[in-house]
């Protein structure tokens, strides 16, 4: 399912989504086993910044919220939604003599600015180290009218009031809610760090009328020297570099175990790499050094019987970066400089051509240009400072799907990670395990050889089926899921089937799959997305640990073609009774394997004839 975030972060800000949880609180079971009213959501005293939120849940009898009649399907489901006020709103469910009650606490998408003093986040909140000559900006909410200075180590920067467009969540996307949440008045101010040491705390006053408040920053400022003198090297089996310091920005390409690159900058327990990408302490050691550089001569490409390898000899291990476009792959290497006379790459049943160029002094392009737009998968990887790069050949099919190898990943597991529950309790990790054992007979029937990530209740990380992906090495890969929405969703209006992708080589098949499963079926559609969703997962619990994370992890394996699958709304009352019944599911599996069948057929048929 697409699981929406905590309802609160540890600090008790809320967010505008909310979880699924696993267990009804200790009141609410007492409740439920006492009437006829099963509320499976949401939680008492729930916590959200949404401008509604839906009740799913089912009853024998017809019920009533509030005292007005809700729709129920024909089992007796319920998924209504109902508009919020900020602060307590309560909702009184009955049905003939049971009656329920469930209190639901908004709170505004964008904190209200403080009456006197500073709201939380003065920058920096965390430590943070910069090169000197770079421009630092200071930030602070408070209220209009006021008259904000920022003071660091002898100097004052007056900050002017701006308003702050706020825009909502990744997540917005998935109920088409991505219009800005409003504004928000915000001092900034930048200057220019020309003095290297431990500047210190930054110091804010405001003034307004009679009012003097002054206050530190939590993070403390650093300015090293321009010239980097510390090196960072990827201990991780795979380096997240992101585009700035968090998880909430955007992923780039992963860094390969053993690069290096020289660090420019720090915030909170993040470090900043020369070539622009951020990566988390906790994925390399740092070490004194000067700026990593490399010149790259000759290049080795070699044709085996499943893969095409191309050697990239490098003084050490670079910084890279990898560009999927139709049928052109395209690997940067940073911090590199060609003195490139000769390339080998015999003809190959997936490069029709390698080409190169330098279009920064630091920075070398190998343009790879692929005989067919579906590529089959590939991996990068350092053995000493070469790095290696592996294109996956097409598969050799004979009688179906024989020769394939198929991964399934039967999505969440165990008691500790129900997933998606419908409005009768039946939880998620059930209901796609069943599936997913059904199409693993109906594709090993078809001649494949078929992987699960797990075969029961094993409650496992979504690193752990990446790891699984990456060893199994499969022909293709799909991890199968049913939905939820956040809370602003209209969870008894949307139904429907849709698919999730990251890389270029797995489009086609999310694509192909999602048509032919919402035309076979006569489904509706709720869409192809892709994807590159990273959820900051707060510290909680190892046994409620696997509820948080964010499981679309399962579309970034880059070794082969990856679809994540959400094969219809859990919490839609009618679409919840398609989704539990034996002969729906039957027909679901047979739609989905001949799907799967007829697109390797044809794309593999497809890459034979380009050869």
């Amino acid at each position: 399912m697409i699981r929406p975030l905590m309802a609160a972060t540890l600090a008790g800000a809320a967010l505008p989504m909310t979880l699924f949880t696993n267990e009804l609180p200790a009141q609410a079971q007492t409740q439920a086993h006492q009437t006829a009213i099963t509320l499976v959501y949401p939680p008492e005293a729930h916590q959200t910044t949404a401008e509604q939120i839906f009740l799913i849940g089912t009853a024998p009898e017809p019920v009533t919220v509030n005292g007005q009649p809700i729709h129920q399907s024909p089992a007796g489901h319920f998924a209504p939604s109902f508009p919020l006020d900020l602060g307590e709103n309560r909702f009184v469910l009955e049905a003939g003599d049971a009656t329920r009650t469930v209190l639901v606490i908004r709170n505004a998408a964008i904190p209200p600015l403080p009456e006197n003093g500073f709201a939380e986040g003065l920058v920096p909140a965390v430590d943070v180290a910069r090169q000197v000559g770079e421009p630092f900006c200071f930030e602070a909410i408070a209220p209009a009218g006021a008259t904000v200075t920022v003071s660091l180590s002898g100097q004052t920067l007056a900050l002017m009031p701006e308003p702050q467009v706020v825009l909502p969540s990744n997540f917005g996307v998935l109920t088409e809610r991505v219009e800005p949440l409003g504004e928000q008045l915000t001092y900034r101010g930048c200057t220019l760090l020309d003095q290297v040491g431990d500047l210190g705390q930054p110091s804010y006053r405001m003034t307004l009328g009679e009012q003097r408040v002054t206050e530190a920053a939590l993070g403390r400022i650093q300015v090293w020297p321009r010239l980097p003198e510390q090196v960072a090297t990827v201990t991780a089996d795979s380096g997240t570099a992101r585009t700035g310091p968090s998880t909430t920005y955007s992923r780039l390409t992963p860094l390969p175990t053993g690069t290096q690159a020289a660090v420019t900058g720090r915030e909170g327990d993040w470090w900043r790499l020369d070539y622009g990408a951020w990566i988390r302490a906790s994925e390399v050691s740092v070490s004194a050094g000067r700026p990593p550089r490399s010149l790259i001569r000759g290049v080795l490409g070699r044709v085996e019987s499943d893969r095409t390898t191309v050697t990239f000899p490098l003084q050490t291990p670079v910084p890279v970066s990898v560009d999927q476009q139709g049928d052109s792959f395209t690997l940067t290497l940073h911090n590199t400089t060609a003195q490139t006379d000769t390339i080998r790459l015999d003809d190959s049943p997936v490069v029709e051509r390698l080409d190169w160029s330098q279009p920064a002094p630091d920075q070398v392009r190998y343009q790879f240009q692929l005989k067919s737009s579906q590529l089959w998968g590939y991996s990068l990887q350092y053995e000493g400072t070469s790095l290696v790069l592996t294109l996956r050949h097409p598969p050799a099919l004979s009688n179906g799907l024989a020769g394939a190898t198929i991964l399934l990943d039967p999505g969440h597991g165990s008691d500790e990670d129900l997933g998606a529950r419908g409005p009768t309790g039946l939880p998620e990790k059930d209901v796609v395990l069943t599936v997913t054992r059904q199409l693993r007979d109906a594709l090993e029937a078809r001649g494949a050889a078929v992987v699960l990530t797990r075969e029961g209740d094993e409650d496992l990380f979504p690193r752990d089926r990446v790891a699984i992906i990456e060893e199994t090495a499969p022909t293709i890969a799909l991890s199968l899921h049913y939905n939820a929405l956040p809370d602003d969703g209209d969870a008894e209006g949307t139904a429907g089937i849709s698919t999730f992708w990251y890389h270029a080589q797995a489009h086609d098949l999310a694509v192909f799959l999602h048509n032919h499963l919402v035309e076979t079926l006569d489904r509706p559609t709720y869409g192809v997305y892709w994807n590159n969703l990273a959820l900051t997962r707060p510290a909680i619990a190892p046994a409620v640990r696997a509820r948080y994370w964010n499981n679309l992890a399962l579309t970034r394996p880059a070794i082969a073609p990856a679809v994540l699958l959400e094969l219809g709304f859990m919490i839609h009352p009618e679409e919840f009774e398609w989704i539990s019944d034996p002969e729906a599911q039957a027909e679901l599996v047979a739609a989905l394997a001949a799907g799967i069948e007829d697109w390797l057929v044809q794309r593999a048929t497809a890459a034979d004839a380009d050869r």
